[in-house]
């Protein structure tokens, strides 16, 4: 609980996060009671100094919720947004501190209560302004954090790709893993002449059972600071059509050669006191997914292990989070088969990954994903979730494979 504490009060003044458990109680105890219990004709609420009564207080008091929960959220993450979003509703509960005195009483006694109550608020207003570079996150040199060395598989093409372009331009030498070895040799020559630094290319099938101690074993030399556990694979339609033999290949290259490779690379990480690893899960892990069933299984998986490692590692200097991205447009929905369907660049995904690394232990890359994904986990019931979930994958499935 004490680490759990820390996590959360740590990298803001003390006045910040006075303000965040003040949105938070506000949030998920007062705001629910207060909409949903407390009596219709004993309910007010004020609005820019305006009050509102009964019916009215209800439908104002939404906006307010929504509020209350942006700001917890905001404090929380520490969102750019929060620059201008903490000044401003600071600056809203000072006016209207100032004026509902002046409407309830008038003259100089409502001015004065005006004034002292409204004061605190603006202050806190010129405090949230003089702070909002609070909210600006600098990632910082990765090179620099973790160390010199990074192993990335499934780097031929997609999310991968990106991730080995996004750390070679901030100078940090690559292992590219994946089996085609000639998208490899093309991807290490462009590294190499873009951001000059070093680049060994491993061709390997991460899915054999010695596929990843073939990586380990080549990588043994080198102190590894970021491992990418990226390589992965889908396979759409219903089980009873899916051949054996995929689901098998699928299962250890989405599980066991993440945790192999893992198992590998992190001792040294711990020795070192600094590192970090990220493996590339799935908004797909956070709910059963009919007609994808053994791929949101093994990223159910990925995000368990990789959440569980963020907790035990933290202490010893080593990031872990698990990256869920939703529909992205690389080659993953032809090769799990799927019809051709929008999704986000890959790069976006890299970027909110590497933002993340660090700061959180798993981040879902993309607003709507994380509203959907949250909705479905947090408010469905599991039947309706799969039913749901099913309807959606059959828009996105193969006829012959429903």
């Amino acid at each position: 609980m004490s680490e759990w504490l820390h996590d959360l009060f740590s990298g803001r003044p003390w006045w910040m996060n006075l303000a965040m458990v003040f949105c938070g109680f506000m949030a998920f105890v007062y705001m629910p009671w207060d909409i949903f219990w407390k009596p219709v004709e004993a309910d007010q609420e004020v609005w820019f100094g305006v009050m509102f009564t009964g019916w009215a207080a209800k439908l104002a008091a939404v906006p307010h919720w929504f509020v209350y929960g942006a700001l917890a959220y905001g404090f929380r993450r520490r969102r750019s947004w929060m620059r201008i979003a903490a000044p401003l509703y600071s600056a809203q509960v000072a006016i209207g501190m100032l004026l509902w005195p002046n409407f309830q009483y008038g003259s100089w006694t409502g001015f004065l209560l005006g004034l002292i109550s409204g004061l605190p608020f603006a202050f806190l207003t010129l405090a949230f302004w003089n702070a909002r570079d609070h909210f600006v996150h600098k990632r910082g040199s990765l090179r620099e954090r973790y160390g010199d060395w990074a192993v990335i598989t499934g780097a031929s093409a997609g999310i991968g790709l990106e991730f080995a372009r996004a750390l070679a331009r901030d100078g940090i030498h690559c292992v590219l893993v994946a089996r085609r070895r000639e998208k490899l040799n093309a991807l290490a020559t462009e590294l190499k002449e873009q951001f000059q630094v070093e680049v060994r290319v491993e061709a390997a099938d991460l899915a054999s059972p010695d596929g990843p101690d073939q990586v380990a074993d080549a990588v043994a030399d080198i102190d590894v600071g970021i491992l990418v556990n990226n390589a992965g694979v889908g396979y759409a339609g219903r089980f009873d059509k899916q051949e054996t033999g995929r689901l098998r290949e699928m299962v250890n290259l989405n599980c066991v050669a993440p945790v192999v490779l893992t198992s590998r690379l992190l001792p040294g990480m711990r020795d070192r006191g600094r590192g970090a690893m990220i493996v590339s899960g799935s908004v797909a892990g956070r709910q059963p997914l009919p007609l994808h069933g053994i791929y949101s299984a093994t990223k159910a998986f990925d995000l368990h292990l990789g959440e569980a490692l963020w907790a035990e590692m933290r202490a010893d200097g080593v990031d872990v989070l698990v990256l869920e991205p939703g529909p992205t447009l690389t080659e993953f929905q032809q090769a799990a088969g799927e019809l051709p369907h929008e999704g986000a660049s890959a790069s976006s995904v890299v970027n909110a990954a590497l933002d993340a690394l660090g700061q959180q232990p798993s981040v879902v890359a993309g607003w709507w994903n994380w509203v959907r994904a949250n909705l479905a986990s947090r408010f469905g019931s599991r039947p309706l979730v799969a039913y749901v979930a099913r309807h959606i994958m059959e828009r996105q499935t193969p006829e012959e494979m429903r």
